[in-house]
C-alpha cells in the first residue's frame, strides 16, 4: 500500500515513548509500556539482560504520560486509516506504517498492536510489580481508561516480590486491571537457585505463586531444562517438580538453557565447574520433570530454544502425549536426531513430524555432509551459533 503522508495530519513521526528491551513471546502483539527501567535483582548467572545498567522506578506520572503518547498515535493510525478510505478497518494501513522505516519503534509498536486487534498490553521491565501499589493501580487505571477495549494487562514479577506484597495489594492490583503476572521461576532446587545466584528460595517461589492466584491473577511460571548442568540436574528436576505442584500455576513455560560467552555462567562452563548438557539430556531431563508433575497447567514450549514445541497442552490430559513425543524423540537413530536438531535450528522443521518430508531431510543432510567435511566440530559449533542468535 502506498501511503499519501500529505493525509498525516497527526504527524505520527513526532511522537514516542519509552520501551524496554524485552518482553515474552506471548506477548509480540502486546502494547508495551514500560512502568520500570531494567531489573532490581540483575545477578542472575544465566541472564544476558540489563547487566550493566541501573535499575529505576518510573514515576506513575511519567509512564501515565507514555500511556496517553500511545493513545495518540493510535488515534492518529485510526484518522489515517479514515482519510484514506478505509474507515474503521485499519489493519492495512497500521500494517504499512509498522513496516515503514520512517516511523520510530513507539509507533511500530502501536501499529503492531491495532494491527493485531489492539486488546492487549504489557508492562515492562523485569519486575513491574516492585512498584508501590498505589502507582501500579493508577498506571492499570489509566491503561484501562485510556484503552478501553484492553482484556489483557500483563507484566513481569519475581516471586520473592509476589510474596511480599499482601493479599489485599495483589487483589487491589487484580481489580485494577491486571490479569496475569509472568513470573521467572527457573528451578525449584535451592542448590540451582543458589547456583546461578536466581535471589529467592523454593519456599519464596512457592508462597509468592500461590498468594498471585489467590489474587485470582493468572500466574505464568517459566522453568530452564538444563540449569542444573550434569552435576545438578536429579536436584533440578526434583525441586522444580515439587514446587510447581504446590504451586499449581495456569501456566508453565520451558525456555531451555542456552550459555553464550557474554552471560555471566559462561566462566564456570570454561572452569570445568558446570557442564552443559546435550540437546538430548535436556529432552531428556524435560521428559523426566514432566514425569513428576501433577498440575492442572498448561504446558507451553513456545521459544526456539526448546527443541520439542509440540512437547506441550493442558494438563494432566497432555501428559502422556508429552512423554511419548520425547520418547519417540529419544529413540530415533542417532542420524535422524542430529538431522532433526540441525534442521530445527536452521528453520527447516517446526515439529518432529517434519522429519517426513524427505526434501527437507535431503537438504538438511547435504549441510550435514558439508560441515562434516570442513570441520570435526563445524555442526556443533553451527548449531549453538543459531542457538546463540535466538537470545
Amino acid at each position: 500500500m502506498n501511503i499519501d503522508y500529505r493525509v498525516d495530519t497527526k504527524r505520527l513521526a513526532d511522537y514516542s515513548f519509552e520501551l524496554g528491551p524485552i518482553r515474552p513471546p506471548s506477548e509480540a502483539y502486546s502494547l508495551l509500556i514500560r512502568a520500570t527501567r531494567n531489573c532490581p535483582w540483575n545477578r542472575c548467572q544465566f541472564c544476558p539482560v540489563y547487566k550493566g545498567q541501573k535499575f529505576e522506578l518510573r514515576s506513575a506520572d511519567e509512564v501515565i504520560r507514555d500511556i496517553e503518547t500511545a493513545r495518540s498515535i493510535a488515534e492518529g493510525i485510526k484518522e489515517l486509516a479514515w482519510k484514506m478510505g478505509c474507515g474503521d478497518q485499519i489493519r492495512s494501513v497500521a500494517g504499512t506504517i509498522y513496516n515503514n522505516y520512517q516511523y520510530n519503534s513507539s509507533v511500530c509498536n502501536v501499529a503492531l498492536w491495532l494491527w493485531a486487534g489492539g486488546t492487549s498490553a504489557f508492562l515492562q521491565d523485569a519486575n513491574s510489580l516492585i512498584m508501590r501499589t498505589p502507582d501500579l493501580v493508577r498506571i492499570l487505571s489509566a491503561l484501562k481508561q485510556n484503552f478501553p477495549e484492553l482484556n489483557r494487562i500483563t507484566s513481569y514479577a519475581r516471586s520473592k516480590t509476589a510474596s511480599r506484597k499482601t493479599a489485599g495489594e495483589l487483589k487491589e492490583i487484580k481489580e485494577a486491571g491486571l490479569s496475569r503476572l509472568h513470573i521467572g521461576m527457573e528451578s525449584g532446587s535451592n542448590l540451582v537457585l543458589s547456583y546461578v545466584e536466581k535471589g529467592v528460595t523454593a519456599k519464596e517461589h512457592t508462597a509468592g505463586g500461590k498468594k498471585v492466584k489467590e489474587a485470582g491473577i493468572s500466574l505464568c511460571e517459566y522453568v530452564m531444562p538444563g540449569l542444573g548442568g550434569r552435576k545438578m540436574s536429579s536436584d533440578h528436576i526434583a525441586g522444580t517438580a515439587q514446587v510447581l505442584n504446590e504451586i499449581d500455576p495456569d501456566h508453565i513455560r520451558l525456555r531451555s538453557l542456552h550459555i553464550r560467552q557474554d552471560i555471566p555462567l559462561w566462566s564456570k562452563v570454561q572452569s570445568g565447574d558446570f557442564e552443559i548438557q546435550t540437546e538430548d539430556e535436556v529432552v531428556g531431563e524435560i521428559g523426566k520433570l514432566i514425569e513428576e508433575l501433577e498440575v492442572t497447567s498448561e504446558l507451553k514450549s513456545d521459544h526456539i530454544l526448546n527443541l520439542l514445541p509440540e512437547v506441550e497442552g493442558k494438563f494432566p490430559e497432555a501428559k502422556r502425549a508429552c512423554l511419548d513425543t520425547i520418547n519417540r524423540y529419544l529413540t530415533l537413530p542417532d542420524k535422524q536426531r542430529l538431522n532433526f536438531r540441525l534442521g530445527r535450528r536452521a528453520g527447516y522443521y517446526e515439529r518432529l513430524d517434519d522429519l517426513r518430508d524427505e526434501y527437507k531431510f535431503r537438504k538438511v543432510d547435504e549441510v550435514i555432509d558439508r560441515l562434516k567435511s570442513e570441520a570435526p566440530n563445524g555442526i556443533d559449533d553451527v548449531i549453538l551459533q543459531l542457538k546463540a542468535s535466538f537470545i
